[in-house]
């Protein structure tokens, strides 16, 4: 069974962060919030962890859209081609924020991406999901849990999270309750920004 810990946001705890750090780095999956809906993520060099994840979502990896969350557009440089200025300003604007940039992969995705030729990237606007990020040292691979109830598609309090995940997943975070909208996913990866799915994040930063 899953461990269930308290960490709040405005504040997030050194040691409970470095227990979910700990848990990730030994290919463990994390549910967590983020300032958007609660996502499920895993140490992105760890495969093992990243067909445990395809696996509950009932895909294959190479297939999976996972989304990278990175702390910062430094860490986005690790995995994505050269931007030009106009997408760095966009990025610049919106992060960190309730989107997903659709972005050009570099050769530096791992393994399982190599066929990829975008990735989705995330930089929440939550210190928690943010301060697990930085204290790992490189970004999680993340995907938003969905709820099978059509009305309440994103299960948004944390302990109702824990009780249908827990036998899934190594740890649920409870960071206060969540949102149930998803974020604004924005494709840059061709000439012009192309909105793929108008979320919380407001598309008039373009």
């Amino acid at each position: 069974m899953g461990q269930f810990i308290k960490i709040y946001e405005d504040k997030p705890n050194e040691a409970a962060i470095a227990k979910v750090v700990k848990v990730l780095k030994e290919g463990g999956l994390v549910i967590y919030p983020t300032d958007t809906v609660y996502g499920l993520g895993c140490d992105i060099t760890n495969t093992k962890a990243l067909e445990r994840i395809a696996k509950i979502k009932g895909i294959k990896l190479d297939k999976a859209n996972f989304s990278f969350v990175c702390h910062d557009l430094s860490n986005i440089s690790d995995y994505v081609r050269q931007i030009d200025t106009a997408t760095f300003k966009i990025l610049k604007r919106a992060l960190p924020g309730p989107y997903t940039f659709i972005l050009p992969g570099n050769n530096n995705l791992p393994k399982e991406f190599k066929k990829k030729t975008t990735v989705g990237i995330r930089v929440p606007d939550n210190a928690i999901a943010l301060e697990i990020v930085r204290q790992l040292g490189n970004p999680i691979v993340s995907t938003s849990i969905r709820d099978e109830d059509d009305v309440i598609e994103y299960t948004t309090d944390p302990e109702l999270i824990f009780e249908k995940w827990q036998n899934l997943v190594d740890l649920v975070i409870d960071g206060g309750y969540g949102d149930n909208v998803g974020s604004t996913i924005i494709d840059l990866s061709g000439d012009e920004p192309l909105i793929v799915r108008e979320g919380k994040g407001d598309i008039d930063i373009l």
